[in-house]
């Protein structure tokens, strides 16, 4: 990570430890990012390392994401896709159904129901990093 060059690995975990930095592993089944521009990126079984410094929250995601366009996701809406919990909660003001690897994502990573989940998530704006941010 820092370019230890063949630095003892417990050394390194030590000197971390002395700058107030801590490293969690986080074991997850799949990362989606959504671009400004509709583009999705998803990482399925992607290595993920969280680092805690100086108060900041920094992810770091490592595998070979698959591109999807934001597109149809009113389709799914419309063909059973979305369960039947999803309701008409917001009188038809939410314009994008949530997908359910979202909802799996916020759930798994802050151990909340896929309710409470969903609930973040449309507070969100379908942001599941900002969901999980909410809910930590």
């Amino acid at each position: 990570m820092f370019g230890g060059g063949g630095m003892n690995p417990r050394k390194m975990q030590q000197m971390m430890e002395q700058m107030g930095i801590d490293v969690t592993e986080i074991d997850a089944e799949s990362v989606t990012i959504t671009t400004n521009d509709g583009e999705q990126l998803v990482f399925e079984a992607p290595e993920i390392t969280r680092m805690d410094a100086q108060g900041t929250q920094t992810y770091q995601i490592v595998g070979e994401p698959d591109r999807q366009e934001a597109s149809g996701a009113a389709g799914a809406v419309e063909s059973g896709n979305a369960g039947s919990d999803a309701g008409d909660d917001s009188g038809g003001e939410a314009d994008d159904e949530i997908p359910e690897s979202d909802i799996k994502l916020v759930a798994s990573q802050t151990g909340v129901s896929p309710s409470e989940a969903r609930e973040a998530l449309e507070a969100e704006d379908g942001e599941p990093a900002a969901a999980i941010s909410r809910l930590e």
